[in-house]
């Protein structure tokens, strides 16, 4: 899982949007709480922004260069599920490097 390090050089930003309650965000809370610290600690100057608000639809949105963004639904994802579209978002960042 060596793309998880690369992240950095793939995004310039990261945004997790999620509800801290609702059922629909239980799997992207998990990964969230699974995830986070081995993420942040091999891209440690990247900015990781978790963002919680009551009612949300759980969301992930990838900024690219040049203001370019991509936003994946993460509502009946399980954990695995979001680490695949994590990782696609982060391959998609680098085909627009190459």
């Amino acid at each position: 899982m060596a793309w998880r390090g690369n992240i950095s050089k793939s995004l310039k930003e990261l945004r997790i949007l999620l509800c801290q309650s609702s059922p629909a965000s239980a799997s992207t809370r998990t990964f969230v709480e699974k995830n986070y610290k081995e993420l942040k600690s091999l891209n440690p100057k990247f900015p990781f922004l978790i963002r919680e608000c009551s009612g949300i639809q759980p969301q992930m949105w990838a900024r690219y260069d040049m203001g370019v963004e991509r936003c994946v639904n993460l509502d009946g994802m399980s954990e695995t599920q979001i680490l695949k579209s994590l990782q696609d978002l982060v391959k998609a960042g680098g085909a627009t490097k190459a």
